[in-house]
């Protein structure tokens, strides 16, 4: 008895070879290379964050960089590329995600950075974000706009509101900026964490602190609102890294950088990097890994 499925093939051979015979030669050199190609394979990769302000606000966000990454990746790699959003509820979780690859990249500050790279050293850096052609940007030690302290130093014997404990900004480089002013935690009446920059502005508006750690952007859009808070300290900060997992392959991380890099349509950067990127090394981050080996003593 015929196998049937052996004759199937011979069928499709058949058939196959017919049409060859009766089409064109050109034609036929299409239809067999059409044959003989194999189905573009879909790249999905999931893109990974924190909630550093409103999960809502984090989505409408990115959204749009994102959408318009995966178009010229697809473009650059000859395969469909899309790309999802896995926003963790705090830092700690998504540094987990993406220094066990559970995530394909990510955009974090440096202190995340640091911390996920101290546990998979192998974790790429994509590019860095610019701020006004720098990778420079201040933080803010912010207090209530009625406040009369003028110094760090006045803050001893008072409170404080720090964001997330893995925060650049909202811990360690404020907390290295006390150390040097000579107030640690226990000359502080108290502290809290409070997690994203919005809760710490708002906390110093409401009065129940007296200072707070916060990065200068979401201070002034907080300023702007009405919320009554002013700088009393300014101090670097380096920009954020945009990083990819240790299990990216190289082709998909040339085109997502090409991507990136070139990316000057300020529509599409938006509010993520309105001033674009630059190349990054992980010796860019160094005056942060001070900053949080001398936190160690607050």
């Amino acid at each position: 008895m015929n196998d049937p499925h052996t004759q199937k093939t011979s069928i499709s051979a058949t058939l196959k070879y017919t049409l060859v015979r009766r089409l064109r030669p050109a034609v036929a050199a299409v239809f067999l290379g059409l044959c003989a190609q194999p189905a573009l394979a879909d790249i999905n990769l999931i893109f990974g964050t924190y909630a550093a302000d409103k999960p809502t606000e984090t989505v409408r966000k990115f959204k749009p960089f994102l959408d318009h990454v995966a178009a010229g990746m697809t473009e650059i790699l000859g395969e469909p590329v899309s790309i999802k959003m896995k926003i963790a509820k705090e830092y700690e979780e998504s540094i987990d995600h993406l220094a066990t690859g559970a995530i394909d990249f990510s955009r974090f500050g440096p202190a995340s950075y640091i911390t996920a790279h101290a546990r998979n050293s192998d974790i790429q850096i994509v590019a860095m974000e610019l701020k006004k052609g720098e990778k420079r940007f201040k933080g803010v030690i912010a207090v209530h706009a009625d406040s009369d302290i003028e110094s760090l130093q006045e803050l001893a014997q008072r409170s404080f509101a720090f964001g997330d404990e893995l925060s650049t900004i909202g811990r360690y480089l404020a907390q290295s900026h006390l150390i040097e002013a000579g107030v640690y935690g226990q000359d502080l009446e108290r502290f809290e964490f409070l997690g994203r920059h919005d809760r710490v502005g708002a906390a110093v508006g409401a009065g129940n602190f007296t200072a707070g750690a916060l990065k200068e952007s979401t201070f002034k859009k907080m300023v702007q609102s009405g919320v009554p808070i002013k700088a009393l300290f300014k101090f670097d900060n380096v920009t954020k890294p945009w990083l990819a997992s240790s299990n990216m392959s190289p082709e998909v991380l040339s085109a997502m950088q090409q991507v990136i890099m070139n990316t000057t349509d300020p529509e599409i950067l938006g509010s993520i990097a309105k001033d674009g990127f630059t190349t990054g090394a992980d010796t860019d981050y160094d005056f942060v890994r001070d900053a949080m080996e001398r936190s160690r003593m607050f």
